[in-house]
């Protein structure tokens, strides 16, 4: 009988059974002295102490609002400071941090709030293109004559304060700081006193995801879901009290902000946040002005940085591990960040915002070959299988569904049982959606998502197996492969090609490359040479967005046959 596709993570280390607040007093208490958090672009450099007393002095702040546990309060920013302070000041209060995506517009700001009800919203002036203040005043032109905190809006019926960050003031919100007074000895002894009271099942954060299509669904995740997440993380990373961890990716997303955060929290390490968002040059110089030991990034991150001209200016030599994670990784890039970057024990990771995030991830000492090839084995605590079509765990090496139970399983989609049920059945697995298969050695390999695979003619393709054979070409950068409709075979393959700089290739000689490689089928018919991919701002690739483009492009959209 073969092996079947199920693993589990066995370990001697037990889970963290605190909330979050408490936790985080017992770690800046541990760490004191040692640097919590660097911010470049705001000049922010805090140890755990002193981070430890502007999180108090938050989470006070917040309960004088009038703000209760279990309500929940949105933040529309991007990486700064304050983040931090919210994370950790509303997991203190008993408050839901509700992260919300900085690309939203009016419409997605508007459901999001009321779909989970915030009572408070804490939000940026502006962002890039983005003037949050001008969007909000549109959805609630009754904030400009409201008392600060008693806002009453016809469209955001629940929405009572909204906090403002910056120093500047805005008729009808709170300005940030004025949180961040000095507590009384009774506020201090009432958060003491409400902490003793929160439960680690308690809900602490809510993200929307959403698939391509839909509405997004509020992820709800808890104390013990997130927690303990980061700490496996932070040790399959190997942090270690000291090390300093470059983190230029979004806190609204579970990589900033359990990846990042609580990695460091959980061992003693700094978080240093290099910009507001994303931008090669900023975590050059913080890397090497910081002396970090420690970068994440998603594969076109670290693409980026290893383009950037003023790359070799640099000195890297500190660097040694971090997470590559969202999406694959060309193994020439893997190269490079090992070799040029001196991240030697940089790891994999995947995971789903429903599983708080992370389910494998690659160790420090993982072969290079594998950490592109895989995902690695299963995190602690942590069952997986693989499933066929009709629910059934397939062999070792064949390819199934992967299912994921354990600490990490979200509480649900918040107000919405029946999209809770459709993911999470009665034996606690979420079935992810993704297509995986897990060798004998239980290293873990995703071939694409369920609704990704491509039915040519009957056959089955998986475009993440195409990808990694064109990513071989010399001359590619990156690449992405899609089903387009056909009218004889209904589906064919179209592969989106982006250049290395400087070099030019046709359609003929890509195919060429194919032949006598990979199955016939299995050559894309259509081949579109692009600069970028339609991306989400965590760097994960929009398919949909492809296809459509794809459609209209060749003139495909009018032959999908009923």
């Amino acid at each position: 009988m073969p092996l079947p596709s199920y693993v589990h993570g066995a370990s001697a280390i037990p889970l963290i059974g605190q909330t979050m607040g408490a936790y985080f007093d017992a770690a800046c208490a541990r760490y004191a002295e040692r640097d919590a958090l660097v911010v470049r672009h705001q000049g922010t450099r805090w140890t755990y102490a002193e981070l430890r007393e502007q999180v108090d002095r938050l989470a006070c702040g917040l309960r004088r609002l009038g703000l209760a546990p279990g309500d929940r309060i949105g933040i529309w920013s991007p990486n700064n400071t304050e983040w931090v302070l919210a994370q950790f000041a509303t997991a203190k209060a008993g408050l839901v941090l509700v992260n919300i995506n900085p690309a939203y517009r009016r419409a997605e700001l508007e459901y999001a709030l009321n779909k989970v009800g915030c009572r408070a919203l804490i939000v940026a002036p502006s962002f890039k293109s983005s003037d949050y203040l001008e969007m909000l005043a549109d959805l609630a032109p009754e904030l400009a004559e409201a008392v600060p905190g008693q806002l009453r809006s016809a469209r955001l019926p629940t929405l009572e304060a909204v906090i403002r960050l910056g120093d500047e003031t805005t008729p009808g919100t709170v300005n940030f700081p004025a949180l961040l007074g000095v507590p009384s000895e009774s506020e201090r002894a009432a958060l003491a006193e409400l902490g003793s009271q929160l439960q680690f099942d308690d809900p602490v954060n809510i993200q929307f995801t959403s698939g391509t299509t839909g509405s997004p669904k509020g992820a709800t995740l808890s104390h013990h879901n997130i927690l303990n997440n980061g700490f496996f993380v932070g040790e399959a990373m190997r942090l270690v009290p000291g090390d300093r961890l470059c983190i230029p990716v979004p806190l609204y997303h579970c990589f900033g902000m359990v990846l990042g955060n609580l990695a460091c929290l959980t061992h003693g390490a700094t978080m240093i946040y290099p910009s507001e968002a994303f931008e090669p040059l900023a975590v050059l110089e913080t890397v090497a002005a910081e002396r970090c030991t420690g970068l994440h990034g998603v594969p076109t991150m670290f693409i980026s940085v290893l383009d950037h001209p003023r790359f070799a200016e640099f000195d890297l030599s500190t660097l040694r591990t971090g997470i590559m994670a969202g999406s694959p990784c060309p193994i020439e890039v893997m190269r490079k960040v090992v070799e040029r970057m001196n991240m030697a024990e940089v790891t994999i990771a995947y995971g789903m915002t429903e599983t708080s995030p992370v389910s494998f991830q690659s160790a420090t000492d993982t072969p290079v070959e594998k950490k592109v090839g895989t995902v690695g084995r299963i995190h602690p605590h942590l069952e997986v299988k693989l499933v066929d079509i009709d629910g059934r765990i397939v062999p070792r090496g064949e390819t199934g569904e992967l299912l994921t139970r354990g600490y990490s399983v979200m509480l649900g989609y918040w107000g919405d049982e029946e999209r809770t049920r459709e993911v999470v059945d009665a034996a606690g697995w979420m079935h992810t959606g993704d297509l995986a298969v897990i060798d004998e050695d239980g290293f873990c390999n995703i071939v694409g998502r369920a609704k990704d695979m491509v039915i040519r003619g009957g056959e089955n393709v998986y475009p993440r197996e195409i990808e990694e054979f064109l990513y071989r070409h010399p001359k590619i950068q990156d690449v992405q492969v899609i089903g387009v409709p056909d009218d004889r075979y209904g589906e064919e393959l179209c592969a989106w090609i982006r250049l290395r700089d400087g070099e030019s290739a046709t359609e003929d000689e890509i195919r060429a490359f194919c032949q006598g490689q990979i199955a016939h089928y299995k050559i894309p018919r259509y081949i579109l040479f692009v600069d970028a991919f339609p991306m989400t701002i965590t760097g994960k690739i929009q398919k949909y967005l492809m296809r459509q483009a794809s459609k209209e492009k060749l003139g495909l959209a009018e032959q999908r046959t009923a």
